[in-house]
C-alpha cells in the first residue's frame, strides 16, 4: 500500500432557476490516504495516440465535507494529473475511490 496526499475536486451542482440545475464551480480539498491498487493500461481508440486509463483504488480518510458531498466528487489528483472518479464505496471510516480515465472538465 502506497501513501497518498493530494486533491479531490468536487463539482458542486447549483440551481440557477426553479427546476434548472447547472454545473457549478469546482471546489478542491486536500486529503490523506492510501493507493491500494495501482494499475494502468493503454487503449487503442483508432486515433494517433493511445488513451491511458488508470485503474487505481484510492482509500481516503474523509472529513465531514467529503461525507456530505461524495456524490459530487469529480476527480482525484495523482502524480500531478487529474483522473476521473468512476466509483465510490463507503467503508466507514473510509471512502474507497475507484479511478478511471483522464478528467477533462
Amino acid at each position: 500500500m502506497a501513501k497518498w496526499f493530494g486533491k479531490i475536486g468536487y463539482e458542486i451542482i447549483t440551481q440557477t432557476e426553479p427546476g434548472i440545475w447547472a454545473a457549478g464551480d469546482i471546489v478542491e480539498r486536500e486529503y490523506y490516504g492510501d493507493i491500494t491498487s495501482d494499475h494502468w493500461r493503454r487503449q487503442n481508440s483508432g486515433e494517433i495516440n493511445d488513451n491511458v486509463t488508470l485503474s487505481n483504488v484510492v482509500s481516503i480518510i474523509p472529513d465531514q465535507f467529503a461525507y456530505e458531498n461524495y456524490s459530487n466528487m469529480a476527480y482525484v489528483e495523482i502524480m500531478g494529473a487529474k483522473w476521473k472518479i468512476s466509483d465510490i464505496e463507503i467503508q466507514n471510516p473510509r471512502l474507497i475511490l475507484m479511478v478511471g480515465g483522464v478528467y477533462n472538465g
